[in-house]
Parts: structure tokens; C-alpha cells; sequence
């Protein structure tokens, strides 16, 4: 099965990066595909460039091989919706299992995603789950109680249109709150990588 993990990575931070190599190793996945979006159709335009950001998770990314950047939202012009690109990695794949990861909270939002209801005819939905966390309510939860399973082998018997729900480590690490920091003058060391902090500062993102 292969991961598909999307954001804005404006930057990029160890709970993206953390969360990813987690439900990667818990679910054995071929590969965890890291996609920044060129522009989110579900929050205000990110600050950072699309190239500051994919040159940002490359060097996040530099020296594992776990988890892949796909930069194909980049490329692709108007809101990048998470539907035409499953459907970009769908006919790359054919049949081979893929894997949507999603917070509780974007999962919770779910209804409000363009053609919401093609996202599991394309995936299966990886929702990360915090300890305590709480359900969703309305179509998420409807479709939560159609098609959520506790045994992770199911995932990889079809394609798509399953629901698991996977604990990962919650990292309260906000790129908003990164940005802040840079703004104004403060350090973000420990909040991401070495190398990302480095690129942000050389090129006096956030500033």
C-alpha cells in the first residue's frame, strides 16, 4: 500500500514528519508520499512560494528513504484538490491499495472537501487518531460507521474505500506559530529540521 499524506508544509515540521514515518512503519507502507499543495482550497494561501516549500521537504526528507516527496500538486495549476490528485495516482497504480492519511480534524471536516464522497472510491482513508481524541459527528460519522475496520490486513485485500483509525504521537508543533517566531525574531530550533531552519533563515522566509 502506498501513503498519501498532503499539506501545505508552510514549513515543514516534525509533527508532519513524525506522524508520517509513524503510520509508514505501523502500516509497512511501500512508500509515504509527502505532497505539498500548490493552493489549498481550505485555508489562506500559504506564505512561503511553492518552490521555497518543496525545496524545504526535500531537505527534510534528504538521507531516509521512508517517505517521498511528490510534488505533482505543485505543478498542477488552481486549488489543489486532494480528489484529482488520487485520481493522477490511481491511474498511476491501477489496483494497488492507497492510503489517504488524515488528522482527526480534517477527517471531521471531511463533507466540506470537493466530491468528498470520490475520496473512498480512490483510497482508503488513514485518519490519525490522538489518544482521548473525540468521534466525528454527521456524514464523517456515518461513513466512519459504513466503513471503518480495527484490523489493518483489510487495507491491503483492495484498493480502497476502507476507514482506519491508527494512534500516532501528538507533537503540539504549529507552523503558524513558526512563522510567529521567525517574524519575530525568536528561534524555532528543535521544531524542525536543522537543514529546513537553515533554508528559512538563509532566505528570510517568514521575516
Amino acid at each position: 500500500m502506498i501513503g498519501v499524506y498532503g499539506g501545505t508544509f508552510d514549513p515543514v515540521h516534525y509533527g508532519h514528519l513524525r506522524t508520517a514515518l509513524e503510520v509508514q512503519e505501523q502500516l509497512d507502507l511501500e512508500a509515504m508520499l509527502m505532497l505539498p499543495a500548490r493552493e489549498p482550497p481550505h485555508r489562506d494561501p500559504p506564505q512561503a512560494s511553492p518552490e521555497a516549500r518543496r525545496d524545504m521537504l526535500a531537505l527534510a526528507l534528504q538521507g531516509q528513504d521512508r517517505l517521498v516527496l511528490d510534488g505533482r500538486e505543485l505543478e498542477r495549476p488552481g486549488p489543489s484538490y486532494m480528489v484529482d490528485t488520487l485520481e493522477s495516482l490511481r491511474a498511476e497504480h491501477g489496483d494497488r491499495p492507497l492510503g489517504l492519511v488524515l488528522g482527526e480534524d480534517a477527517f471531521a471536516g471531511l463533507d466540506g472537501w470537493d466530491r468528498w464522497e470520490r475520496l473512498t472510491e480512490l483510497a482508503h482513508l488513514l485518519v490519525m487518531a490522538r489518544p482521548g481524541g473525540g468521534r466525528p459527528a454527521g456524514a464523517p460519522a456515518r461513513l466512519l460507521t459504513e466503513r471503518g475496520v480495527d484490523d489493518a490486513a483489510r487495507l491491503k485485500s483492495r484498493p480502497a474505500g476502507l476507514i482506519y483509525q491508527i494512534e500516532v504521537t501528538s507533537l503540539a508543533i504549529s507552523a503558524t506559530a513558526i512563522r510567529a517566531q521567525q517574524a519575530a525574531g525568536r528561534s524555532s530550533r528543535y521544531l524542525l529540521p536543522d537543514a529546513v531552519l537553515e533554508y528559512l533563515q538563509a532566505n528570510r522566509l517568514y521575516c
